[in-house]
C-alpha cells in the first residue's frame, strides 16, 4: 500500500509509571504518536509533558475530564483523521501488550489496509481468572451479534484501525466510551462489512498494574451494549447470513474456532448429559455451518466429488453415502473424541489395535521411533495407547502458532497427559537436534505428512492421491530420514456402525529407516512420499467421512515461500 501512513495511538489514564518505557520502545519504528491524556492526575500529566515536550513527532491531547478508554480512543482516532493518517495503531499505556508482535500487526495492516487488525491474546499465569472467564462470556455474545465466529477476541486493545472505515462507523452511531467501546466498535465495523483479522500476541498482567475496570458500572454498561447489539443484529440477519467469511488460502491460516471456554463448554455438555445429548446439540450447529457455506463447505464438496469419482472409476464400494452435512457432523464428533481421548475416557475396550505386536515390541525399545500420521480420523488415540506403558512419552509436532495455546487448554483437561505438543514454524537444525534428543531418550515423535509447510509451501512432492496429483510436504519425510529411526504409520478410525465409541487403530511399519542418497535424493523422496500417499488413500477409502483436511488438498495457493 503506497499511502500507508500510520500513527501510534496511546490512551493514558494515570499510567505515568509505565508510559515512558512504552514510548521509548515505539520510537524505534519512526511513526508519529498521538497520546491521549484521559483526565489523569497531576503526576501523570507532568510525566507526559516531559515525554512529549521536545519531541515533535508526538501529539499530546489533554481531555479536561476522564472520558473512559473508549472516549480517549475516539478522540485519538478523530485527531488521526484530521492529520490525514491512514491507520491508528492502538497501544495500551500500561505495558500489558507484548510489543514483539507489533511488526506482525503492522505488516498485516499493510497487506490488508481496509481491515481492522487486532491482537488475539495468549495469556500467562498472571491473568485474573475472573477477567478470563468474563471475556469468554463476551465472546459468546459477539458470536451471536455477528452470527459468525469471525471475531475471535473483541476486547484486546492491541489494534490497527483503518481510519476511513472507523470514522464511517463513528459518524453513524453513538458508541460506548468506556470498557464497552472495544467490543462495540469491532461488532459495528463487522456489520459495516469491514474485515476483522487477528494475530497472536502475549498479554501479561503485572502485579503492580493499575486496572480502571469498575466491576459494577462497567458490567452494567457492557450488558446494555450487548442488549443494543443483539437487537441491532436482528434486522441485519439476512445480510449477516449472506456474508462470506474471510477466505484464507493456506491451511495454516484457517481460523481456529476453539477456545478454552469452548472446550470446557463441550466437556461440560459431554460430562453432564453424555454423548447422546452432545450429538443432538451438534447437529444444528453443523447445520448452521452447512447453510452458511464458506471455504470449509467448499473444501468438503470438492473432496466428496473427488472421492466419489475415484470410487466409480475403480469400482470401489464406499462404506457410506457421503454428504457435506454428514462430513461436518463427523468432524464435530471427532472433536469430542479428541477431548475424550485427552481426558482419558477411552480404554482398551474402545480400541481394536491392528498391529498390536508392533506396538508391544516398540514400547520396549531404548530409542524412540517416528510415527507418521495424517488428518484422517483421530490421531489423538495415541494417548489411549500410551497408557498401556506409563513410561512412554509421545511428542506431537504441529506447524501452526496455536500449539502453545492448545497445550495449555489440554493440560486443563488432563494434567497427567503424557503427550506433548511441540510447535515449530519450520524444520531446521535446531528442530532436528531437539527431536534427536527426545529419540535418544526413548520418546516417540508424531508428525503428520499430509499438509504443506507453513513457511516453505512450494517444497513439495507431487504424488497421486485418489486419482489426482496432490502436493505433499518434503519436511516430515526428510526429518524422519535425519532421525535415522524406524518409521511407522498410524491411523485411528471411528467405527460409525456402532452406537458406543469404538475405534480401529492401525499401526504398521513404513520403513526401517528412510534413506535419501545424496545423488538420488529426489527420486528416493518421490518413492517414499508416493508410498505414504498410497497408504493414506487406502485408509481414506475405509472412512471417507473422517477426512478432515478442509482446504483444497490438490493445489497450492501460489503463496511465495518465506526467506
Amino acid at each position: 500500500m503506497t499511502n500507508f501512513r500510520p500513527c501510534f495511538l496511546i490512551p493514558c489514564y494515570n499510567h505515568g509509571k509505565t508510559i515512558p518505557a512504552v514510548v521509548e520502545l515505539l520510537m524505534s519504528y519512526g511513526y508519529p504518536m498521538i497520546i491521549v491524556d484521559d483526565g489523569s492526575e497531576n503526576e501523570t500529566k507532568r510525566i507526559l509533558e516531559e515525554v512529549t515536550q521536545h519531541n515533535e513527532s508526538i501529539t499530546l491531547i489533554t481531555l479536561a475530564e476522564n472520558q473512559g478508554k473508549g472516549g480517549a480512543v475516539i478522540a485519538g482516532i478523530e485527531k488521526a483523521y484530521q492529520q490525514s493518517y491512514s491507520h491508528a495503531i492502538q497501544i495500551d499505556a500500561d505495558g500489558q501488550h507484548d510489543l514483539e508482535a507489533l511488526p506482525k500487526l503492522i505488516a498485516e495492516s499493510q497487506e490488508h489496509p481496509t481491515a481492522l487488525i487486532s491482537g488475539q491474546p495468549i495469556y500467562d499465569e498472571s491473568v485474573p481468572k475472573s477477567r478470563l472467564y468474563g471475556r469468554y462470556a463476551t465472546h459468546i455474545w459477539v458470536w451471536i451479534e455477528t452470527l459468525s465466529f469471525a471475531i475471535k477476541d473483541s476486547m484486546c486493545g492491541f489494534r490497527s484501525y483503518p481510519i476511513g472505515p472507523t470514522i464511517n462507523v463513528l459518524e453513524r452511531a453513538v458508541l460506548g466510551r468506556r470498557m464497552d467501546f472495544d467490543t462495540e466498535i469491532m461488532v459495528r465495523m463487522y456489520w459495516n462489512e469491514t474485515d476483522i483479522r487477528f494475530i497472536n500476541t502475549r498479554v501479561i498482567y503485572p502485579e503492580d498494574g493499575i486496572s480502571h475496570f469498575d466491576a459494577l458500572w462497567d458490567n452494567v454498561k457492557i450488558s446494555w451494549m450487548h442488549t443494543k447489539l443483539f437487537f441491532g443484529m436482528l434486522p441485519r440477519i439476512p445480510s449477516l447470513l449472506k456474508r462470506k467469511p474471510v477466505q484464507e488460502d493456506h491451511w495454516s491460516s484457517h481460523a481456529e474456532r476453539g477456545t478454552i471456554l469452548g472446550i470446557q463448554f463441550l466437556l461440560w455438555i459431554y460430562s453432564t448429559f453424555g454423548r447422546k445429548v452432545f450429538s443432538l446439540l451438534l447437529k444444528p450447529v453443523m447445520a448452521y455451518y452447512y447453510l452458511r457455506g464458506g471455504s470449509v463447505k467448499d473444501a468438503s464438496d470438492d473432496f466428496i466429488q473427488q472421492v466419489n469419482a475415484y470410487a466409480r472409476i475403480k469400482g470401489i464400494q464406499l462404506p457410506e453415502k457421503l454428504t457435506t452435512y454428514r462430513h461436518l457432523v463427523s468432524f464435530g464428533e471427532t472433536m469430542l473424541d479428541k477431548l475424550a481421548a485427552w481426558r482419558g475416557d477411552f480404554s482398551d475396550k474402545n480400541l481394536t489395535v491392528h498391529g498390536i505386536e508392533h506396538y508391544q515390541t516398540l514400547a520396549q525399545r531404548e530409542k524412540g521411533i517416528v510415527l507418521l500420521g495424517s488428518h484422517l480420523g483421530n490421531l489423538e488415540l495415541c494417548r489411549a495407547l500410551s497408557r498401556r506403558h506409563t513410561h512412554l512419552k509421545i511428542n506431537a509436532l504441529v506447524f501452526t502458532e496455536h500449539a502453545e495455546r492448545f497445550n495449555t487448554v489440554m493440560k486443563t483437561v488432563n494434567p497427567q497427559s503424557e503427550v506433548n505438543v511441540i510447535q515449530v514454524s519450520k524444520i531446521g537444525p535446531d528442530t532436528a537436534i531437539l527431536l534427536q534428543q527426545k529419540i535418544d531418550d526413548g520418546e516417540w515423535i508424531v508428525i503428520v505428512g499430509d499438509r504443506t509447510s507453513v513457511t516453505k509451501e512450494n517444497r513439495v512432492i507431487w504424488a497421486d492421491f485418489l486419482g489426482k496429483p496432490a502436493p505433499f510436504p518434503q519436511g516430515p519425510f526428510m526429518l524422519a530420514s535425519i532421525l535415522k529411526q524406524p518409521v511407522y504409520l498410524m491411523f485411528g478410525l471411528r467405527d460409525d456402525t456402532q452406537k458406543d465409541p469404538l475405534f480401529d487403530v492401525y499401526l504398521e511399519p513404513f520403513s526401517e529407516q528412510i534413506i535419501l542418497p545424496r545423488g538420488k535424493r529426489e527420486e528416493a523422496l518421490q518413492e517414499v512420499v508416493q508410498n505414504y500417499a498410497q497408504r493414506l488413500e487406502h485408509f481414506t477409502l475405509k472412512a471417507p467421512s473422517q477426512w478432515y483436511n478442509f482446504f483444497n488438498f490438490w493445489q497450492l495457493t501460489g503463496k511465495k515461500d518465506d526467506n
